[in-house]
Order: C-alpha cells, then sequence, then structure tokens
C-alpha cells in the first residue's frame, strides 16, 4: 500500500511539472529585439538579421493602443504630462497679398477743351508731380475764342459804360467760361492785364501724385473730357489678400494686421479696410484689403507680401502643439490611464496658433495627456508592435 502512494505522488508531481512546462510554452513566444514582428514558438535566430529571438511572456503583451514603460524609460526620455483644460486660443492666418494703388487717393487729369496737345512736360511713369507744376501746353481753337470774348468784354466795359449793357455781368460770364475750361486765376488776372491772348495755353497740377499712366502724347488731338494722364497718391498702399469663404467667420473685419514685404524685410502694422461683400462663386474666395503706411516711399505697387491676421480667440479645451502627433490620416494624443501607461487616442482639432492648438473632440477635462515625449513613446509602441498605433475610423 506504501508502495503504491508513493508510485501515486510521483506520477501527479511528473504531471504538475508537465503542465507547468507547457503552461510556460504556451504563455510565451520568442521574436527579435530589432524586428518586433517576428514572433516564433521556439528559441532560434532572427530569419531577417539573424540575432538571438528573446522570450516575451503573453500575459504581458498589452492592451492595442496601449504601452507600458518603465520608471527609467520615462526618467530618460523627459516623459511629462499635463491636465487638459479649457483656454483662450486665437488662430493666426498668414495669406498671400499683393500691393496696389489705393484708389482712394488716385486722380485722373483729363482735358476741360478739346484741342491739340502741343506740349507735354511729363512722360515717363513713376514721375512725381507737385501742386502747381505746368503739366501740358494746349492749343485749342474754343478757348482762344472765349479768351478774345473775355477780353472784347473788358474793351466794352471801359468804352461803353454808360451804355444800357450791363457788360459787368458779361465780363463775369466769360471769366467763368475759362475758369471751366481749366485756366487758374493767375492766368485770367494776367490775361485782363494784358489784353493778349496766346494761342498756346498752359495747364498745372492741382493736387500731388506720381504718373501712373500716360494716356495721349504730344501732337495729338484731345477732345473735351478726354484723359491726359493719371496721379495715385504713394504715401498709403493697399495689401489686397485672398481668403477663403470658411475663414471669414473668425476674422476680426474691422482689426489689425500685419503686412510683410518679403522683399525689402520689412514688418508693417496695417488696418482692415475692406472685406469685399460679393464672393467669387467659382473659386469661393472672398478678396480683403489692408490700408498701410509708404514712408519714403520704398514700397512699390505689385509687390508680393504676406498678412498675418488674428482671428477672434474662442474658449475651448487646448493643447501645447507638440502633444499632438500628425499624419496623413488622423491626429492623436498619447494619454496616461495608470503608472506608465499610456494609451493612443484620436482627436479632432481645431484653431491654432504658434504653441497651442484647439482640441474639438476626442479627450474630455480632466485627461492627463502627455504633452512632452509623445513623439518617444510613439517610436518605442512602434519599435514594440512593429506598426503604428490603430485609430478607429
Amino acid at each position: 500500500m506504501k508502495y503504491i502512494l508513493v508510485i501515486c505522488a510521483i506520477f501527479i508531481l511528473g504531471a504538475c511539472k508537465q503542465k507547468n512546462r507547457n503552461a510556460q510554452i504556451i504563455d510565451s513566444y520568442y521574436t527579435c529585439s530589432m524586428h518586433p514582428q517576428i514572433r516564433e514558438e521556439k528559441p532560434g535566430k532572427c530569419p531577417i538579421c539573424g540575432m538571438t529571438l528573446i522570450a516575451v511572456k503573453k500575459n504581458q503583451v498589452q492592451m492595442v493602443n496601449t504601452i507600458t514603460l518603465s520608471d527609467q524609460q520615462v526618467l530618460l526620455g523627459n516623459i511629462q504630462v499635463d491636465t487638459i483644460n479649457k483656454g483662450n486660443i486665437g488662430n493666426t492666418t498668414i495669406l498671400n497679398a499683393t500691393l496696389a494703388i489705393d484708389e482712394t487717393k488716385s486722380t485722373a487729369i483729363s482735358s476741360r477743351v478739346a484741342g491739340r496737345i502741343d506740349r507735354l512736360y511729363f512722360k515717363n511713369t513713376g514721375d512725381y508731380i507737385k501742386k502747381g507744376d505746368k503739366l501740358y501746353d494746349l492749343y485749342s481753337e474754343e478757348l482762344n475764342n472765349a479768351k478774345q470774348e473775355y477780353i472784347l468784354a473788358l474793351e466794352k466795359e471801359k468804352v461803353l459804360d454808360q451804355s444800357i449793357i450791363d457788360f459787368k455781368q458779361l465780363i463775369e460770364s466769360s471769366k467763368n467760361k475759362l475758369q471751366l475750361w481749366g485756366m487758374n486765376a493767375e492766368q485770367i488776372e494776367l490775361l485782363g492785364k494784358t489784353k493778349q491772348a496766346s494761342p498756346i495755353t498752359s495747364f498745372y497740377s492741382t493736387g500731388n501724385g506720381t504718373i501712373i499712366s500716360l494716356e495721349s502724347h504730344e501732337g495729338e488731338y484731345i477732345a473735351e473730357g478726354g484723359t491726359m494722364l493719371r496721379l495715385a497718391d504713394l504715401s498709403t498702399l493697399w495689401a489686397q489678400a485672398q481668403v477663403y469663404t470658411s475663414q471669414l467667420s473668425d476674422m476680426e473685419t474691422k482689426g489689425i494686421a500685419n503686412v510683410q514685404i518679403p522683399d525689402l524685410g520689412m514688418e508693417i502694422p496695417g488696418r482692415i479696410e475692406l472685406v469685399n461683400p460679393e464672393i467669387n462663386p467659382d473659386t469661393r474666395i472672398n478678396l480683403v484689403r489692408i490700408s498701410i503706411q509708404n514712408k519714403n516711399n520704398l514700397l512699390k505697387p505689385g509687390m508680393n507680401a504676406y498678412v498675418s491676421l488674428t482671428n477672434r480667440q474662442t474658449s475651448n479645451l487646448t493643447l501645447p502643439t507638440n502633444a499632438v502627433l500628425r499624419n496623413e490620416h488622423n491626429n492623436m494624443v498619447w494619454v496616461q490611464t495608470g503608472h506608465n501607461t499610456y494609451k493612443s487616442l484620436p482627436v479632432h482639432l481645431g484653431k491654432e496658433d504658434a504653441d497651442r492648438v484647439e482640441i474639438l473632440s476626442g479627450l474630455h477635462p480632466g485627461d492627463i495627456v502627455v504633452v512632452n515625449g509623445a513623439y518617444l513613446i510613439n517610436s518605442e509602441y512602434i519599435f514594440k508592435r512593429g506598426s503604428f498605433p490603430i485609430m478607429p475610423n
């Protein structure tokens, strides 16, 4: 009886040892530290690099999208976390722009009377004209006849002062006609003193500006109201930028903008003057116009520029931009779920400024998010799993 009990005990003990060995075999697999996608049931060499496979217990395999680091890894990787909460964020939009003439400060110099252009005193676009500068000489039969009428009215008044005809009214009427046709007060006064009418009449600038286009040339006949040239005051310019319709709701339409001139390395503060109420139906693009000062006339129409617009601030969940990992498919963050344990979660982003980004969905107030070292955690996950974390659709 004693021998029977001993034999049974030996069989039971052997069965337990065999069970433990089988459990150890079942609960373990062998992988390569350089190629974690390799999984073998038996020890051996990595078929890719030839390194000795190491044993890994299956009960240590972590959940999908979750990774656990050691204290040393957290310390060496400088892994830092923070609790996500609401904060203010103002998105800055950068737009391409082109400098243009301020149309509110441009004028057209036109002829008030028909005639032949005898001489132009400014013949180049870009020339600067000051108020009072002589612009052109004109031969006009109509204007010469009006000069003679004015002289004749002055002479008749002197000779027939006591007549029943009101020569003062005739003189005033002739004088007004000369003024309407472009002669200034000094020219009319000189004509009245000398009583000599030149067939050529000079015309002068009534304002300052830069010539942006020449519409007529010497020797040409010009009709009444015909444009001689166009002037623009370049002391202020417009930076005209195009913005998508979807961005308009966030813009401060009466705010301040910064205009950068890459060709000159300058940054100039400006003021939004106009957001065009009409949207291009084909491109869904709108026009934004910013007025800027042109000190020393360094800026030229046609120059390229960048416009930085600060949008309205909103209060929502925000994170440092470095906390978000981005790729062509989705955006994700690592959230701490336990001691040195982290899980990847997809997030939907909103506005973004220089150092923070708005989180529209995917996280909740109070979640503990990795704000420093997210890339290192992601790399360790790929190293151990052989692939990126799988994000739900």
